[in-house]
């Protein structure tokens, strides 16, 4: 038979929460099988383990649901793989510029909060020396 693995188990081992889990089901990024009274039980088999996996991966580069369901969905269709990994290259370089845009804005921000603190050091050093000598 072959590994199965449940919700709590994929939770603990991913560190992240069932209700997280849930949702990526109700996205269409996983499917497990129901087992139980009612079909009460989630059972994920190691397809969706690997799916999990991939999904955490996307999330951690910034990638949208829909682009990693897109990408996960076309690696499990054995179709044209060249058309697969351009339009995950494709996919990529967006993210490498909205991030690079981002590292800048950032930078940007950075930058002026430097400018305020030193001129907030400047007139708290200028207000203390002005006290010194007035008392």
């Amino acid at each position: 038979m072959p590994t199965t693995y449940t919700i709590a188990e994929l939770a603990r081992e991913f560190d992240i929460t069932a209700r997280a889990i849930r949702f990526y089901e109700d996205q269409g990024l996983l499917s497990p099988m129901r087992e139980g009274v009612g079909g009460r039980n989630r059972v994920y088999t190691p397809r969706d383990r690997t799916r999990l996996k991939l999904t955490l991966r996307g999330k951690r580069l910034g990638l949208t649901l829909s682009e990693i369901k897109s990408i996960v969905d076309m690696y499990e269709s054995p179709k044209d793989t060249v058309a697969q990994i351009q339009r995950f290259l494709g996919i990529l370089g967006q993210q490498r510029l909205t991030l690079e845009q981002q590292r800048a804005d950032i930078e940007m921000a950075l930058e002026e909060i430097s400018t305020h603190e030193e001129e907030c050091r400047r007139l708290l050093s200028e207000d203390l020396s002005g006290n010194a000598a007035a008392a």
